[in-house]
């Protein structure tokens, strides 16, 4: 029973570490830096997931294994095949639901610039750019794509 409970508070735990792909968000740093800007139109646009991970998961589900099959039997000798067998069947656990919570959707967008270079660049889903749409290219870190302003005059 504890078992599961640790597990659920490391699956909530998880989920809160999803990284945020959105176009509209900058992070602390990004205010105020200056950067280049290339007007593009995208030429390519497909649904892509995205498996993110923070490598949280596994050690900490090791450990919260080790502490619960630690309390497996009644020996010390148990106690101690209890903790090896709960930090293997925890590690695993914890990757894989860290795996699943931190999935997402995004699109990948190949884009072509006024130069005629391609440029490939994948993002959260929203906004959603169609093909031949202008749009802005954005170099930083993280890249990102944005509706080009100019096309709507």
């Amino acid at each position: 029973m504890r078992y599961w409970a640790v597990i659920g508070l490391g699956a909530s735990v998880l989920g809160g570490c999803t990284h945020n792909i959105s176009p509209q968000t900058y992070s602390v740093g990004s205010v105020g830096q200056v950067n280049r800007t290339v007007p593009a139109t995208v030429i390519s646009a497909r649904e892509v997931d995205i498996a993110g991970t923070t490598g949280v998961g596994g050690p900490a589900g090791t450990a919260a294994g080790a502490v619960v099959g630690s309390a497996a039997g009644n020996n010390s000798r148990a106690n101690i095949v209890g903790a090896i067998g709960g930090a293997v069947a925890g590690g695993l656990a914890g990757a894989a639901i860290e795996s699943n919570a931190t999935r997402q959707k995004g699109m990948e967008y190949v884009v072509e610039t006024e130069n005629g270079n391609l440029m490939t660049i994948v993002q959260g889903p929203e906004p959603l750019f169609t093909i031949k749409q202008k749009v802005l290219v954005l170099y930083g870190s993280p890249s990102r794509l944005i509706p080009d302003p100019r096309a709507t005059r």
